[in-house]
This record gives C-alpha cells, sequence and structure tokens, in this order.
C-alpha cells in the first residue's frame, strides 16, 4: 500500500512525537497544487533515513503521521557497501548528473573542481540539494543520498584516507579508452568481500590533468577505463554507477 502512496521527504529533525506535520510553503503547493491532494488525502512521509510513514493532509498547511513516529510503516537499513561517486561539475549537465545518480542509487554525491573545471555560473548547492530531493521522492528511496559542497581533488583525496578508515575501493576514471586500464567491472571484481565503500571519480570535461593523474594515483587510487569510446563526463558518471549499481545488486542483493 506504501508504494502506492506519493511520497514526500521532510528532514527528520521536523518530525515530532505527536505525529504532527506543519508544512512549508513549497509542500503545500506540491500536495495541493501539484499532486491534486485535498483534507482526508494520504500521502507518504519519508525521513531520507530509511524510514516511511503514511500521513493524512489535514488542511493545506498542516498534516499528520498515520504510524508513531518510533513505529515507521517500513524501515530499511543504509545499503552497504556505500556508493560514492565524486563528479566533476560540468557546465550544462550536472543537475542531470545529480538527477541520475540518485536514481542509479548513489549513497554520497561529491561535487569535484578541478584544473580543468569550466563552470559557466555560480555552484549551487542548493538547487542541487532540491534536485537530490526531488529525484529520492520519485524513485521511491527511503535514504537520501549525501550530497557534498564542491570539493577540490587534494581535498577529496585527504577526505577519503581519513574518512574511511575500514577497507574501500578507490578508482578514478577515465573518459576515453585507455590500453593496459582495467575495466571498472574488473576492478570491482577484485575488491575485497566487505569494502566499506566503493568511491569512482569522473573528471572534467577536458580529462584530469597529469598532475591530478599522478596524485590519485600516490594516493593509491586505481585508474579503469569505461569502455572503447570517448565519454562526455556527465555520461562517464553514469556509466560509472551503473557498473557499480548493478556489482552491489548482484553481489549483496541491494
Amino acid at each position: 500500500m506504501a508504494r502506492e502512496l506519493r511520497r514526500l521527504l521532510v528532514a527528520p529533525e521536523r518530525l515530532t512525537p505527536d505525529g504532527g506535520l506543519p508544512l512549508m510553503a513549497e509542500e503545500q503547493r506540491y500536495l495541493s497544487k501539484v499532486l491534486r491532494l485535498g483534507s482526508g488525502d494520504r500521502f507518504a512521509v519519508i525521513n531520507g533515513c530509511g524510514s516511511l510513514w503514511s500521513a493524512e493532509l489535514l488542511s493545506a498547511a498542516q498534516a499528520r503521521l498515520l504510524q508513531p513516529l518510533h513505529a515507521p510503516l517500513e524501515h530499511k537499513e543504509a545499503p552497504r557497501p556505500a556508493l560514492v561517486l565524486a563528479a566533476a561539475v560540468v557546465k550544462r549537465d550536472f543537475e542531470v548528473v545529480i538527477r541520475m545518480a540518485v536514481e542509479l542509487g548513489v549513497d554520497r554525491l561529491i561535487p569535484l573542481l578541478c584544473e580543468r573545471t569550466a563552470v559557466q555560473g555560480q555552484l549551487r548547492l542548493e538547487r542541487w540539494r532540491s534536485i537530490a530531493i526531488e529525484a529520492a521522492e520519485q524513485c521511491e528511496r527511503l535514504w537520501l543520498p549525501q550530497l557534498d559542497p564542491p570539493t577540490s581533488l587534494p581535498d577529496l583525496l585527504q577526505a577519503v584516507r581519513s574518512e574511511l578508515a575500514q577497507p574501500a575501493g578507490l578508482c578514478w576514471a577515465t573518459t576515453r579508452s585507455s590500453e593496459g586500464l582495467p575495466a571498472l567491472a574488473t576492478a570491482l571484481a577484485d575488491l575485497s568481500d566487505a569494502p566499506t565503500a566503493v568511491v569512482v571519480a569522473c573528471g572534467p570535461e577536458g580529462g584530469w590533468c597529469p598532475q591530478e593523474e599522478q596524485q590519485a594515483m600516490a594516493a593509491g587510487w586505481q585508474p579503469v577505463d569505461l569502455g572503447p569510446r570517448i565519454l562526455r563526463s556527465s555520461t562517464a558518471c553514469v556509466a560509472a554507477l551503473s557498473a557499480l549499481s548493478s556489482w552491489r545488486s548482484r553481489r549483496w542483493g541491494l
């Protein structure tokens, strides 16, 4: 039954033990104007942390949960290993990359600023987060992926080294076929039985610069190939994450 209800993602801190849910202006617009719900209609509430409740719309500005806060209608643990995509920010397609990454099961998305990054306009982190929320609602995910602030490659390498204390698979992907590099699928097959996370970095439209390649390899990252054709950066992100998602599904059923 829960899958038949349209979903609204609400931050966990806004959900209270009494079940009352005052609605923000954008949520009111979504429920009444987009979904055309009225008083007494039901929808699903997810908290982005694995839990789902059914809810009833009481008025345009107020709803209530139909299950106790401590007893959601559905709960799932976070999938493991976590899938992490460090994606170079591109000029036109980055919002599409975010949406597709969420739909494909990314658990953490890191916008990456590289030497050859060419960005038109400001970096719109709040806009990106809104897109991630909309995608999670649409594809019926219970966990909202973590979206990091834009990060430089040296900071990414340092963060991964300090945060992932347990074994992890670390790969950086090329956008063109290179002789002698293992395919991403081959690198995934060689990982240990229980990595804490798998991290793949996809570079900008102009490709990685030599210094960035050297930094990644010095930090223990493995270069991998995504296939026989030259790919746009956004396409490389989708190809890499598709491979990660299929690998995790086959190996762990997630």
